[in-house]
Order: C-alpha cells, then sequence, then structure tokens
C-alpha cells in the first residue's frame, strides 16, 4: 500500500508540473498570438469623457459598399437643455456616419433621438430603427447622406436592446427589440428579468417608417420563462445571492446582482438539414441572447415560430428530448455579442467579450473593475461555429489591456474578404469600463482565412 501510494504521489507531482508546464505553455503562446484588429480608426469622440459617453455602435454595409454606422450619447452632459432637440422635442442623441473608403474617414450625416439603434437596408433604402422609450424609426433614400423622421411605431412604451443582427429570408427582414413588460410600479433595479425579445418582421418592398408594415411578435419575457420552465436546474443561477455582493467596499452597491435575466437579443435560422433545429419550411428561428445570471459564457435562448398567418410566437425553446432549454453555450454570453451567418463558409462568428477572471470575489476586485466579476469588457474575441453550440476561438480582434479601456458592444459586418467591426470603446480618459469616450471602427483583414 505504502508502495502504491508513493509512485501514485509521483505520478501525480509528475502530472501537475506536466500540467503547470502546459498551462505556461499556454499562457505565452496565447500571449504571442496576433491581435487582429488593434489598430483602429476614431469614428466618434466625446468631448467630456467624464461628462458623455459613447454608446450602442451599429454597422451596415450598402450594395455599393458604403459603410454606415450609428451610435449614441449617454452621461450628465446630455442631460435637459445640454443637447439639441427635435422638432417633437426628444434630445438629438444618437448620431449616423458614412463611410466611402472601407472604413479609413467616416462624414457626419445626422442626429437622431434614437438610442440603442442600428442601420439595415431594404429595397433600395436605409433605415435606423432604435427607441426614445418608443420604438422610431430613421430613413435614408439616397445612401445614407440625407435622413428623414423618425417616425414613431409605438406609443407610450419602454423599449430596449443594443445593435444585435438582423436577418433576412423570404423577402423579408427579421430582427429583435426588446420591451419592458414591468407592470409593478415597486419594482427597483435592472429590469432584466422583465425584458421580452419581440420578433419584429417587415417586408423589403414595403415602407418601413410605417407601423402597420411591420408584425410584432408576442412578448414572452424571462419571467415567462420561470413561470412555465421553473428555475433552472443545477447551473448555478444565480451565481451570486441577489443584492450586494461586496459589502466591505466603500461603493458596495456598484457590485449589485440583479435578477437573473435576458437582454441584447440576436436572431439566427438553421439552414443546415442535419441540424436539430432545422425547419424546412423555413419559419422557425432561434433567438440568443444575453444571459445575466452573474456568471460567464451562457446565452439565452428561445423559439420564435411564424405561423401560416404571418403571426409570430415567442417561447421556450426544447431540446430533442422535448426537455425546455433557456441556456446554450456561448464564449462571452454574459455581454453584448454579434451573430453574424456568411453564406460563403456556412459559418456562424461571433464577436464577444472574454472573461478572464470571473470568479475572484467581488469585494476583492479592482476598483477599475466595473460591476460583478463576470463584466469585463477590455479583451474583444472571434469565435466561430457551424450550428451556434459548438464555438472554435478564431483570435482577439481588440484587447487594451486595461480594464477602464473598453472595447465591447460591437457590431460587424462582412466586407469582401474582410470583416469589418465597430466597438463601443474608451482610452485612458474614458470615465470607466461602461462610460468609454470613443466609437472605434477596426478591420479583420481575410477573416475566412481564420477558421479551421
Amino acid at each position: 500500500m505504502r508502495r502504491r501510494t508513493f509512485l501514485q504521489g509521483v505520478t501525480a507531482g509528475a502530472a501537475l508540473t506536466g500540467a503547470a508546464h502546459a498551462e505556461t505553455q499556454n499562457e505565452t503562446a496565447m500571449k504571442a498570438l496576433p491581435i487582429l484588429a488593434n489598430p483602429f480608426v476614431i469614428v466618434y469622440e466625446s468631448p467630456d469623457p467624464k461628462r458623455v459617453y459613447a454608446y450602442s455602435p451599429g454597422l451596415a454595409i450598402l450594395p455599393g459598399g458604403r459603410l454606415v454606422a450609428t451610435m449614441d450619447q449617454g452621461g450628465p452632459g446630455t442631460a435637459g437643455s445640454q443637447v439639441a432637440q427635435s422638432p417633437d422635442g426628444k434630445p438629438l442623441i444618437g448620431k449616423i456616419f458614412t463611410s466611402d473608403d472601407h472604413g479609413r474617414t467616416w462624414t457626419h450625416r445626422a442626429d437622431t433621438p434614437l438610442m440603442h439603434a442600428r442601420p439595415f437596408t431594404a429595397e433600395g433604402a436605409v433605415y435606423v430603427l432604435g427607441h426614445a422609450g418608443d420604438l422610431g424609426v430613421m430613413r435614408s433614400r439616397d445612401g445614407g447622406l440625407t435622413w428623414e423622421g423618425a417616425f414613431w411605431l409605438t406609443k407610450g412604451e419602454a423599449w430596449h436592446q443594443a445593435p444585435c443582427n438582423v436577418h433576412y429570408t423570404r423577402g423579408s427582414v427579421y430582427l429583435v427589440m426588446e420591451v419592458n413588460t414591468n407592470k409593478d410600479p415597486d419594482f427597483r433595479g435592472w429590469a432584466v428579468s422583465r425584458l421580452a425579445p419581440v420578433v419584429m418582421r417587415g417586408r423589403e418592398t414595403d415602407d418601413l417608417t410605417r407601423r402597420e408594415n411591420w408584425t410584432f411578435s408576442n412578448r414572452f419575457s424571462f419571467q415567462d420563462v420561470l413561470r412555465e420552465a421553473g428555475p433552472p436546474n443545477l447551473l448555478g443561477v444565480p451565481f451570486f445571492n441577489l443584492g450586494k455582493t461586496a459589502p466591505n467596499r466603500n461603493h458596495p452597491d456598484k457590485r449589485w446582482m440583479y435578477e437573473p435575466g435576458w437582454l441584447e437579443t440576436n436572431i439566427v435560422e438553421f439552414t443546415d438539414p442535419a441540424h436539430v433545429w432545422f425547419d424546412p419550411a423555413g419559419r422557425t428561428f432561434y433567438l440568443w441572447a444575453r444571459a445575466h445570471t452573474g456568471s460567464t459564457n451562457l446565452a439565452c435562448i428561445a423559439r420564435a415560430v411564424e405561423g401560416e398567418d404571418g403571426a409570430i410566437t415567442v417561447g421556450l425553446a426544447h431540446a430533442p428530448s422535448g426537455v425546455p432549454m433557456v441556456y446554450a453555450p456561448c464564449p462571452g454570453g454574459q455581454m453584448k455579442f454579434h451573430i453574424l451567418y456568411d453564406t460563403a463558409t456556412r459559418l456562424y462568428w461571433l464577436l464577444s467579450s472574454q472573461a478572464t477572471d470571473s470568479m475572484t470575489r467581488p469585494e476583492l476586485l479592482d476598483e477599475d473593475r466595473f460591476n460583478l466579476p463576470n463584466n469585463e469588457r477590455q479583451r474583444l474575441v472571434l469565435h466561430f461555429s457551424k450550428n451556434c453550440v459548438d464555438w472554435c476561438f478564431a483570435g482577439r480582434v481588440a484587447d487594451t489591456g486595461a480594464y477602464k479601456q473598453s472595447r465591447h458592444y460591437a457590431s460587424m459586418v462582412i466586407d469582401g474578404e474582410d470583416l469589418r467591426v465597430l466597438s463601443r470603446s474608451g482610452d485612458a480618459r474614458a470615465d470607466g469600463a461602461h462610460d468609454g469616450n470613443l466609437i472605434t471602427f477596426h478591420t479583420v483583414r481575410n477573416f475566412r482565412a481564420l477558421a479551421y
């Protein structure tokens, strides 16, 4: 017994030494890997980094190659009379830019009242869809040079979203915006448990500034998920107890665990007949959303089914066994991410934030760290997948190496052989990781060569 124990100890020690050596090699290899697109072009720079923040980068490419970028401003410097007002009295916090040289230079084209907006094309027009509480649309008939609107699609509601993807199929455009379904006047906190991802469909040939030309799905919030399926089992959700997670810090409320929920939703369709969620009729879509769990690398998922009458119903996704699902593996799923399907490679490309240190106790975090331990924002990474579940690492798109200097919340488009990326960013002057002072443009050259 002693000899066996001794040999086991030698073997275990050798294994640990080998593992440590392998880990060191992996760390060295990671540091040696080139960063794909650290060089950047500044599209927008805050005039006052401590009071005016840069948010919500959205990006579209027109058939002729022109790029259209959108963003919005926030922070105390955008309050009240400090910014211009639209004719209906809404602050003009959003901006639209265009580039005709693949992003090397940019021209400011318009100010808008819309936040969380994204640009997209449809039948020769360019649209920007966002909200100012209610949903609104801007339109350009000349390729993004001049703009009209905003045209309002709802009245008296509270919408949300980030500039996630846009899906085209069967002559229609599909995207997701989120509406706050909270009816509790006493509710306080981050309302992600009350958000309902609403699938919107509009025919490309229709005038998409008009409410009657959009089809809206039902409203299925995360609380509805819990009512139908119950709490997630064995996933450690929520990861922290709700409420304060760092009671010994000077500002404990900055590290608060809110109710689990979902937000910032992408829409995908599976066209591979071998995929377990393939629908030969082309009327089933899946929603991939940021998962607020307190942990990392999970996305929330749901299913959207389009009926023969055109109505769209969002509900639970199910495994082939029939068991309901609300989470799927997703690198960086704890933060806003962007999914883009490439028909040339038949791959889904994922642009997301990489967590490197989510298991540190909240009270021990560096002061420059924003919010919970899973909320790192300085490293933007790219993955690819054939099925939206099994993700392969393609590389770091951008990495500042500094917690406050973010590269996150990015949008992307395919431009020939390159991937164009628009990032919500910050430099050393930024007020924090969440509240950056820049919108930056990056290019991943020959991105398809990253697939293996």
